[in-house]
């Protein structure tokens, strides 16, 4: 163990002073910590380095890491010091799409529209308070646009994030909305009302267009779909350079309103 980790902090499964139902509780949230540890950092992470991170002992890590690597959840990397998502959690994140219609025909309207427009396009979801890109295709112009799928940005720093909170009260809004997100990767700040004034814009307009947030070379459209009348389940996007002229955001504003429609559940 190292210096300034203890057994209070994150105790270890079994321990006798536990209860068992108390025990697999604590057991399946540290899981979940080292999943979404594991998804925030997109990449490979040797052992200690998530240990510290989670500020959880190593000794613990380590047995949770070799449980979940021979259950298939995780797997090592080739050089057998760093670990990152196995082939299991693939199989079972194929087996959600499949049987989630919306994910499904969403894939399917992002792919024809990217084809269609020549740009970037994206399907987006909120998840763990944060915008989530949950499938993506590039454009085909030279100008390439990065976007992964799985990606998750603050919500103020998309277009989308505005769409997403536009059914909300604003305490909720306020609850899920930290300092730093109104913080820009270029150091600019987002005022709190400005954003909040923006979701309300975004949900009267039906969709949203925001430049120049999290570069300073492209926009992004975004228009919402309904799980049902006033309920925004996820959102399309299209990314597109920022000189764009009006004439063509608007008409792709359009065009992505109706593809948006036609996933909504009326």
């Amino acid at each position: 163990m190292q210096d300034g980790e203890t057994l209070s902090e994150w105790p270890a499964i079994g321990t006798d002073e536990e209860k068992p139902a108390n025990s697999r509780e604590k057991g399946l949230n540290r899981v979940l910590h080292i999943l979404e540890f594991l998804h925030a950092t997109q990449r490979a992470i040797g052992i200690g380095e998530l240990a510290k991170g989670l500020n959880a002992p190593r000794s613990t890590t380590y047995t949770l890491v070799r449980e979940l690597v021979d259950a298939g959840l995780l797997e090592m990397a080739g050089d057998g010091n760093r670990v990152y998502f196995g082939k299991k959690l693939y199989l079972y994140g194929m087996a959600y799409m499949r049987g989630n219609d919306l994910l499904r025909r969403g894939r399917q309207e992002v792919d024809a529209l990217s084809r269609e427009t020549g740009e970037t396009s994206e399907l987006c979801m909120l998840q763990s308070g944060r915008y989530t890109i949950v499938h993506s295709s590039p454009g085909t112009r030279p100008f390439r646009i990065s976007s992964a799928t799985g990606l998750q940005i603050p919500l103020p720093w998309t277009a989308s994030g505005r769409l997403l909170l536009a059914g909300l009260e604003r305490n909720r809004i306020e609850a899920m909305i930290c300092e730093d997100d109104l913080v820009l990767p270029d150091g600019r700040k987002i005022e709190l009302e400005d954003f909040i004034d923006d979701i309300g814009k975004a949900r009267v307009t039906g969709y949203c267009v925001t430049s120049g947030l999290v570069d300073a070379y492209t926009k992004c459209l975004a228009a919402p779909v309904f799980l049902a009348p006033g309920t925004v389940e996820a959102t399309m996007c299209l990314v597109v350079p920022i000189d764009t002229s009006q004439e063509r955001t608007g008409e792709l504003v359009a065009l992505l309103r109706e593809r948006a429609a036609r996933l909504s559940i009326s």
